[in-house]
């Protein structure tokens, strides 16, 4: 749940308790859910116990909404000590605002150190914003097959955080670098992409212990068998270069079926 907040939710805190108006404001905390990531929303959204869902006009998605009191509560015990990205500050200031304005005595708890591979954090977070890429090359003489996972982030957050750092951890992991790229862009980025077969496995091996439930799940499964294809190095053979075409036909935006058997073993979110 935290990396997947960390990812594609906001956490959004009133400068003061009452507006010019007299009304009272109130803390937030949403999640964007792509429209065909609808049946995880749902599914969020009943673990919670709270929150509304609302489709998000003019983009495919879905957000969903918590700003009750009881909810608010629970997502900050969920997210507190738990997460490792610059939306940590976004967190204290509502733990600040919370403590001033309710009365509570909530202690902030600092970014996680855990390792990567010991929690479900980093699939949330590639739920959220990572992709799973497979790349097939047959004009040419030569014909190139490669099997990637990539992350990209904006150098510096909305807030002007820099976001190397939890990316770096990232790229340990996975045995690989940050990169920048789009540096002449106004919002330049970093880029963390696996590139060798030791990384694509060792990101195969925790997605099989703690695995995505959106439809990014569907790729990753799909994408995890091109990388078998690779350890066999049967990417090298004819046959083998055929089943890379064929999966990769039906991955991502070229995905025309969608099953939802996996949800059945999402987490207890409260526990």
């Amino acid at each position: 749940m935290t990396g997947l907040i960390e990812g594609d939710g906001t956490i959004i805190t009133p400068k003061t308790l009452i507006n010019p108006q007299g009304k009272l404001n109130y803390p937030a905390i949403q999640i964007v859910f792509h429209l065909k990531d609808l049946p995880l929303a749902l599914l969020v959204q009943k673990e919670l116990g709270v929150g509304s869902l609302s489709r998000k006009k003019g983009v495919n998605a879905y957000i969903l909404t918590i700003n009750s009191y009881e909810g608010i509560l629970l997502v900050v015990s969920l997210l507190n000590g738990n997460m490792r990205t610059p939306k940590v500050y976004s967190l204290y200031a509502l733990i600040d605002f919370l403590n001033e304005t309710k009365g509570t005595n909530i202690e902030k708890h600092s970014v996680s150190i855990e390792p990567i591979d010991s929690n479900p954090w980093l699939s949330g977070f590639i739920e959220a914003d990572a992709s799973f890429q497979v790349r097939t090359t047959l004009s040419g003489k030569y014909s190139k097959f490669e099997c990637k996972l990539e992350i990209s982030q904006r150098r510096l957050d909305h807030k002007g955080y820099d976001n190397i750092y939890f990316l770096s951890y990232i790229a340990k992991f996975l045995e690989t670098e940050v990169k920048k790229i789009r540096s002449d862009k106004p919002k330049p980025k970093y880029r963390v992409r696996t590139t060798n077969l030791k990384g694509n496995i060792k990101a195969k091996n925790y997605l099989l212990q703690f695995p995505l439930f959106g439809t990014k799940y569907l790729d990753s499964l799909d994408w995890i068998k091109v990388i078998d294809i690779f350890d066999r190095k049967e990417h090298n053979t004819d046959e083998g270069k055929e089943k890379i075409v064929k999966i990769k036909s039906g991955m991502n935006n070229f995905r025309t079926e969608f099953t939802w058997d996996h949800l059945q073993n999402f987490y207890n979110v409260k526990i």
